[in-house]
């Protein structure tokens, strides 16, 4: 009975190791993720209105020309191996109209995966696709919805973007500003926007966006206002961004363009791996002090108890290094069973999690938060191979000292123990 508590103590020190790890790691990879989301991995190219002003301000009509080109977007995605995708974008004010509402609206030229960079949810209605490139269809966001038709549904009806007729065929959730984060991000407000595609933005609307200023008309013509940079891998985000940079000064005569990498969520991402290798580590050692002073304890007691056996053992010619090995080989079995026990045990955890958050959410789904829906287990392969080696190392470091009270007792005081 004795042994198997003593066993036992490491089984459930060996599997707690296995399965904190593996709960450890699935929620680092589920926050990681989310850092991710939110862009780590992007690479933003905006346009900027450079410094220098070469137009003439005197003149009646003056047009500045700067920033990012169709060009540049093509040099990117034909370029760079590390790039997964790159999403172009066009917006500027514009006014909106439907009877006699209006809506000074953000228009938002587009593709098609511009909806998922910024993770957009759809109230009703649908997306662009590709077959409505070079088409006058509009998305229109939850706020300039709500301002162009307060009390119908948007979905069919049409709205002027400028003198022509746009057809509505969504609108999107409304959706919380994003917050500036430190230089990297800006804040963004996603509420007033609308959206056409940018092949239709391109033919229908032009580059060139004029205003009037007292006598004279200005005006500004830029190709694209941001090009969205995914790259596949975390660690290629600075590597791929300098290479943009070089890019863009071959091509740009002056500094019209800036390219930002999202410092803070890649430092983020760092740090929240960083905190759960500690609190693994912190588990790992939690595992051998709790096991290693149960195996003392079990020892000690076993030595007191058999001491009359190692006085005979002591008489009939053992040395003190048989009895140590003796106590110490018993340690480790005591352990190293325990330990293959908990590590069968910690291997089912992926299976026992899921069926146990099934049936819970099967009677009382209330019980279970949304983000544990989120969670699966991911067991590493190192918490497996540390966990036996806690097991056994336990045996060796705590099974030394009760072997060595053995193998110094008195065999006189040994034989005459009762």
């Amino acid at each position: 009975m004795r042994a198997g508590l003593a066993g036992l103590g490491i089984f459930i020190g060996t599997a707690t190791v296995i399965w904190l790890v593996a709960m450890g790691e699935g929620v680092s990879h589920r926050a990681q993720e989310q850092i991710k989301e939110l862009g780590a991995k992007n690479v933003i190219v905006r346009t900027k209105k450079p410094t220098s002003d070469n137009e003439p301000q005197m003149a009646r009509v003056s047009v500045h020309r700067y920033g990012l080109l169709r060009a540049d977007y093509k040099r990117i995605t034909e370029t760079l191996p590390s790039v997964k995708e790159a999403v172009p974008m066009r917006e500027f004010r514009y006014e909106l109209r439907r009877e006699d509402r209006e809506a000074d609206a953000k228009l938002v030229g587009c593709m098609e995966e511009y909806r998922s960079l910024n993770h957009l949810k759809l109230a009703r209605g649908r997306w662009l696709t590709p077959r409505d490139r070079g088409k006058k269809v509009i998305v229109l966001a939850d706020d300039t919805s709500s301002r162009l038709f307060p009390y119908q549904n948007p979905i069919g009806q049409r709205v002027w973007v400028g003198r022509e007729l746009y057809t509505v065929i969504g609108q999107t959730k409304a959706r919380t500003a994003s917050a500036a984060i430190g230089g990297s991000l800006d804040a963004r407000e996603y509420n007033l926007d609308a959206y056409i595609p940018l092949d239709t933005m391109e033919a229908r609307i032009g580059d060139r966006v004029m205003k009037r200023v007292g006598n004279s008309w200005q005006g500004e013509q830029v190709e694209l206002s941001q090009i969205t940079v995914g790259v596949d891998e975390i660690e290629h985000v600075d590597e791929t961004a300098a290479i943009i940079t070089n890019l863009l000064k071959r091509y740009h005569a002056e500094e019209d363009y800036a390219v930002v990498v999202p410092k803070e969520l890649l430092a983020q991402a760092e740090r929240t791996r960083a905190m759960f290798n500690v609190l693994l580590v912190v588990i790992a050692g939690i595992s051998l002090l709790v096991g290693g002073i149960g195996i003392m304890n079990i020892m000690l007691s076993t030595v007191t108890e058999r001491t009359r056996e190692i006085g005979v053992r002591r008489a009939l010619g053992a040395k003190r290094s048989h009895i140590i090995f003796q106590f110490i080989t018993e340690a480790i079995l005591l352990t190293g069973i325990g330990g293959l026990l908990g590590v069968a045990s910690g291997l089912l955890c992926g299976p026992l999690f899921r069926g146990g958050r099934d049936f819970v959410s099967n009677y009382w789904p209330e019980l279970v938060p949304p983000i544990v829906a989120q969670i699966e287990p991911q067991i590493a392969s190192w918490s497996v191979v540390l966990s036996l080696a806690i097991a056994i190392l336990s045996g060796v470091l705590f099974g030394v000292y009760p072997a060595w009270r053995a193998a110094y007792m008195d065999p006189i005081e040994a034989l005459r123990h009762e």
